[in-house]
């Protein structure tokens, strides 16, 4: 059936009729034309009064083979009638609670769009871009985070036009932000208010930056995050998808926009129907007929299109479930598929970077660490990466500390995970750059001095000039100072010369006492890092040893190290 030729409906089915099934290219593709109109229409006719009725609608097709269209159909619908983008992102947020592939597809083309449209100075489709995007952060389907990275990239290279674009998303988002993020939304308007005072803008623009100070002021009561008769979704139910600005590996799946011949396109179909039963529940009893009819029929290829890249709609049942919680369109009794790609970990490590950076106070950070689901066996990860994340910071923030000293506490298991931590920084610290191991050496020595670590970690530390390089022995010097400068000299003293017996093992490779060579390097590095007091013990020691051999010691006498005095400490 050629497109661009008007056929009557009656010549239709009896032309679709003749063709016999969908397991031809021609059956499918009129299938595929058909599901574009069952998709186009709710979506340009939908408003407040009638989105549970499209709701329905737009569920009776198949959400999972259609939903390039559904993205692309919604997105071009938004960008010619932005006053309906909080409908919109309503209509979406029912759908993403039962379909999360759907909800992420959309944000991550929103993304790619924005970022093409900032890159190619269009103002226009920079603006219904963020607009939808603020809604769909008001609506809990994207991050709170990727409204700040889209806030920060644009200001900051201050324009007349990207503060505008700016000045527009934050009149919508900012109620929501100032709710869930109060101090970064106090940034980001100190930020405005330098370009005000200092930057090189347009009269207008700066007008637009006063305005939004007084929507503030005002607790943004015209521009509230959702608007009255769109709160469709109950808080458990909302799905959160964490697309972020910068990630290089986005793809916006444009191949679901067209046609393709789908082999296992029955069993598929019949997958749908499913799922859309286990959605509607007894709405769907009466649209049966409609999804089990005869494939020649426009009724029954309604919810027939291009399958893409899911040739199997347990696949995808498999990957949404695998990013949220379980939604309806997860069959029953389908077994579980193991990633062993490591997939699921690198999406975990992300969840709990965004969690840390995303909280305001520490409590906060430890609270909602505390609440994402870790598969037995993982549990390490969450303390490496709140290592990782402290690490990756300009200078140290106690922030970080403060986060690993609440999870162990609260919890044997984080303790005994920041353990196994330690052990394994302090083997691999010659790894690090500088600056990242003095934030790793902070973040230690502030669970050792608060106690939320026990002294027995330092078991890993054996100081002997071959044992150690130049990045163990300033990560244990700045370990050592801290601990010095909080506990002062005679505590940290008393603390690693304890008599109990775990300590007393641990530290007996930081105290050599039975190799003179060993104890002459031990006390210089002490002392040359001002702790020379803690070495009292051993110069007694060095002492008492018995004297070496003459020939050993003539032998020795080129390699043996000078000892330091200690008034120089």
């Amino acid at each position: 059936m050629k497109s661009g030729r008007y056929l009557p409906p009656a010549l239709k089915r009896k032309m679709l009729d003749a063709q016999g099934s969908t397991t031809n290219e021609a059956g499918q593709r009129a299938s595929w034309e058909v599901l574009k109109k069952k998709i186009n229409g709710p979506v340009n006719k939908v408003n407040t009064s009638n989105i549970k009725d499209v709701i329905v609608e737009l569920f009776s097709a198949n959400l999972i083979r259609g939903r390039g269209l559904y993205c692309r159909s919604l997105m071009r619908a938004q960008s010619l009638s932005t006053s309906f983008t909080p409908v919109y992102a309503a209509l979406t947020s029912v759908i993403n609670t039962k379909l999360p592939i759907v909800g992420e597809l959309l944000v991550t083309r929103l993304v790619v769009q924005f970022r093409r449209a900032f890159n190619r100075d269009d103002k226009d489709l920079c603006i219904s871009s963020v607009m939808f995007l603020a809604h769909l952060t008001n609506q809990r389907i994207a991050h709170e985070v990727l409204a700040f990275q889209v806030v920060s990239l644009l200001l900051e290279t201050p324009t007349d036009d990207s503060v505008e674009v700016a000045v527009a998303f934050m009149r919508e988002v900012g109620a929501f932000l100032a709710e869930i993020a109060p101090r970064v939304l106090n940034a980001v308007f100190d930020t405005f208010r330098s370009i005000l005072h200092e930057a090189d803008i347009d009269k207008r623009v700066q007008y637009m930056i006063e305005v939004l100070f007084q929507i503030r002021r005002d607790g943004f009561k015209d521009s509230p995050p959702i608007r009255p008769g769109l709160d469709l979704v109950e808080e458990d139910e909302q799905i959160v998808h964490e697309v972020a600005l910068d990630d290089d590996d986005l793809d916006a799946l444009d191949e679901l926009n067209v046609f393709k011949l789908d082999d296992a396109y029955e069993e598929n179909e019949r997958k749908y129907a499913s799922i859309s039963r286990e959605i509607l529940g007894g709405d769907s009893d009466s649209e049966k007929g409609e999804a089990g009819g005869e494939p020649g029929s426009e009724s029954g290829s309604a919810s027939e299109s291009d399958s893409g890249s899911e040739s199997d709609v347990d696949s995808d049942a498999e990957e949404s479930s695998a990013r949220g919680p379980d939604t309806a369109g997860q069959k029953p009794g389908v077994q579980k598929i193991h990633d062993l790609t490591e997939t699921e970990k690198v999406n975990l490590r992300r969840t709990i970077y965004l969690t840390i950076m995303s909280s305001l106070s520490f409590d906060e950070a430890a609270h909602k660490l505390l609440k994402i689901e870790i598969r037995p066996g993982e549990e390490q990860e969450l303390c490496n990466m709140v290592i990782e994340s402290c690490s990756q910071e300009r200078t140290y923030k106690a922030f970080f500390g403060l986060i690993g000293e609440r999870l162990c506490k609260l919890n044997r298991t984080w303790g005994h995970g920041f353990e196994l931590a330690f052990a394994s920084c302090y083997e691999s610290i010659h790894r690090y750059e500088t600056n990242h191991l003095r934030n790793i050496a902070h973040l230690f020595a502030h669970l050792l001095i608060t106690g939320a670590l026990h002294l027995s970690v330092l078991q890993a530390v054996v100081l002997t000039e071959e044992s150690t390089t130049s990045s163990s022995r300033i990560f244990l010097k700045i370990l050592l100072q801290d601990m010095a400068e909080e506990l002062g000299m005679k505590a940290l003293n008393d603390r690693l010369k304890s008599t109990e017996y775990r300590v007393a093992e641990a530290v007996k490779g930081m105290f050599p006492s039975n190799d003179a060579q060993a104890m002459r390097f031990a006390i210089n590095y002490y002392t040359s890092i001002g702790l020379g007091a803690i070495t009292e013990e051993m110069r007694e020691q060095l002492k008492e040893l018995p004297l070496l051999k003459a020939g050993d010691d003539s032998d020795s006498d080129s390699g043996r190290l000078a000892l330091t005095p200690l008034s120089m400490a």
